[in-house]
């Protein structure tokens, strides 16, 4: 305890969802069922950008980014929770636990960089439609989504490289499905006041730069909107941001309401309802959302399918002649 660095705790033990073994199973199935949704879409999707010409847009490399982010975020907590789920231990060792967080804050905070890009991408496209092509050309879509990915790892490299320099003495059991960043401060016995300082300085700046960018964002284009006389205009404009909308509101809402509540109303299964929505079941959905509200991807899904189906079609007539 007297060497900064020295952690005389190896391992530490997860809660897990619940405690009951009754529940073991039912939470299993639900938690792989919505991990393979998650597979499933997103890797649909990601395909979809990837051959179909009609999705070379700026929007769509972001989405592509967004659903890459969205599996990682994913792979990152589910599969150590549904191994915990038959697991009589629980344990994770330190260092699993230390790489676990720096990839969860990694995926977390990339997920609301990529969010900010397409809100910016859908304002120059409903704001300034004339000038789309020239400023969201393929440098500066390249360079965005290089510099959240940039951003979002670093952020994530210096609260690791902090967390790596505290000693945990014990109690090493955390009140959560997986390593997150405060449960993990709550049980070091070293001081922790420099962590705090980050977390609320450079990590309040970065968080609320990302939700000021979305909200500036849909300000201009709810006035932009406001703005078209025709009510079929304003249907067609608000449609081509609406996916995305929903998206931001379920992430940001369910983040938000997790590390923003007050103490007073705060409680560990609250915690881990609301974690689960937005690092679990809003990465499952955003494909969903972004297949069944958007044109776009439901004729490039008929088109690869079509592309599929029907040379198969032609060898089974050639075949059968």
């Amino acid at each position: 305890m007297g060497t900064k660095n020295h952690t005389i705790v190896t391992s530490f033990i997860l809660f897990g969802m619940s405690d009951l073994p009754e529940h073991q199973i039912l939470l299993f199935l639900i938690f792989l069922i919505l991990y393979l949704l998650n597979l499933l879409g997103n890797i649909v999707m990601i395909t979809l950008i990837v051959i179909d010409p009609q999705l070379k847009t700026p929007m769509y490399f972001f989405l592509c980014n967004l659903s890459f982010a969205d599996m990682c975020l994913a792979t990152v907590n589910v599969p150590n929770l549904l191994a915990n789920l038959f697991s009589k231990s629980k344990t994770i060792s330190y260092s699993g636990c230390i790489a676990q967080m720096h990839f969860f804050i990694t995926t977390v905070v990339v997920e609301s960089f990529l969010l900010s890009a397409m809100a910016y991408d859908r304002y120059v496209a409903i704001c300034n439609p004339l000038h789309y092509t020239l400023v969201m050309n393929r440098k500066l879509c390249s360079l965005l989504a290089a510099g959240c990915w940039t951003i979002s790892y670093l952020h994530s490299l210096l609260h690791t490289l902090l967390m790596s320099q505290l000693s945990f003495c014990g109690p090493n059991t955390i009140d959560h499905f997986f390593c997150d960043l405060l449960p993990l401060l709550k049980l070091s016995c070293s001081d922790i006041s420099t962590n705090e300082i980050m977390i609320f300085t450079e990590g309040a700046i970065l968080g609320c730069s990302s939700f000021l960018c979305i909200l500036i964002s849909y300000v201009h284009i709810l006035i932009t909107i406001l703005g078209i006389r025709s009510s079929e205009g304003r249907h067609k404009a608000f449609s081509t941001c609406s996916s995305h909308l929903i998206v931001v509101t379920l992430y940001f809402g369910s983040a938000y309401f997790t590390y923003l509540q007050p103490s007073s109303s705060y409680t560990h299964e609250r915690n881990r309802v609301m974690t689960v929505m937005y690092t679990v079941v809003t990465p499952m959905l955003n494909p969903f959302i972004y297949s069944l509200r958007n044109n776009d991807v439901k004729r490039a899904l008929i088109r690869t399918i079509g592309r599929r189906l029907i040379p198969v079609q032609t060898c089974k007539a050639s075949c059968s002649n």
